[in-house]
C-alpha cells in the first residue's frame, strides 16, 4: 500500500526550552489544518524537555528525537531527513502559530502549484530590530531579514539544495540566499500568522546579539 504523505512536515528544533516548547506545541495542535506531521529534534537538551513534550507525542503524527548536540542547522537537517511531507516548514521552539497558519499557507501553495518556496507573514512580539549579520554593530529591521520560521519549501527541493549549511550563524539567511539564486519559483505572503517572539533573553537573536554575534538569520 502506498504510504500516506502529509501535506506539511513541521520541523521543531529545540535546546533546553522545556517551558517554551509547550507553547509552540499547543499552537501546533490547535491548527485548523490537520494534514501535517511534526518532528521535534532535541539538540541535546539537559533539562526536562523530554518530559514536557511527552503528553503531545503521537507516533506517526508528532514524534520526538533526541540527538547529541550538533547545532541548529544539523538539527533542522535531521528533521528534514526524517520528514515525509510534501512541504517542509519550521516552528522555532520559542515561537508559535496562529490557529489558521497552516491552513492559509496550504491555500496559497495549492493556489500556486508551480511555487516551490513560500515565506513571510509574521507578527513580532518584542524588538523588531536585530544586528546585521555582516556588521554586528548595525541594527536592521526584521522586514529586511529572512525569517526561517516562515519558510515553506517542497521537500525534494530542500533535499536538492542540501538542506542548511553547517555554519555557526546565519544558516537561515544562507539557505534563503541559495533559494534566491536558484530557479525555484518563490512567493511571499504578508499574512501575519507566524508569531515571532523576541521579548525574552532566550530568543535566539537576543542571545546572539548579547555576544555581538551575527543574527538576521532568524
Amino acid at each position: 500500500m502506498k504510504p500516506i504523505v502529509p501535506f506539511f512536515s513541521v520541523i521543531i528544533t529545540t535546546y533546553n526550552r522545556s517551558a517554551l516548547v509547550i507553547r509552540a506545541l499547543n499552537s501546533l495542535i490547535s491548527q485548523t489544518e490537520s494534514d501535517w506531521e511534526a518532528i521535534i529534534i532535541d539538540d541535546g537538551s539537559k533539562d526536562d524537555t523530554a518530559d514536557s513534550v511527552s503528553a503531545f507525542l503521537n507516533p506517526g503524527k508528532l514524534n520526538y528525537v533526541w540527538q547529541m548536540p550538533q547545532g541548529a542547522a544539523q538539527a533542522k537537517n535531521h528533521g528534514i531527513y526524517l520528514s515525509k511531507g510534501k512541504y517542509i516548514t519550521f516552528l522555532d521552539s520559542d515561537d508559535e502559530y496562529y490557529p489558521c497558519h497552516l491552513q492559509t499557507r496550504k491555500w496559497i501553495l495549492e493556489t500556486n502549484p508551480g511555487a516551490g518556496f513560500l515565506h513571510g507573514g509574521m507578527k513580532v512580539i518584542g524588538s523588531e530590530y536585530v544586528p546585521d549579520r555582516w556588521n554586528y554593530d548595525k541594527m536592521i529591521h526584521l522586514k529586511d531579514c529572512s525569517v526561517g520560521g516562515t519558510f515553506f519549501i517542497k521537500r525534494e527541493l530542500c533535499l536538492a539544495l542540501g538542506g542548511f549549511a553547517d555554519i555557526p550563524f546565519g544558516h537561515d539567511a544562507d539557505f534563503f540566499d541559495r533559494i534566491n539564486t536558484s530557479e525555484i519559483i518563490k512567493i511571499k505572503t504578508s499574512e501575519p500568522t507566524y508569531i515571532y517572539h523576541r521579548e525574552t533573553s532566550n530568543s535566539i537573536t537576543n542571545h546572539f546579539a548579547a555576544y555581538n554575534n551575527s543574527s538576521c538569520f532568524l
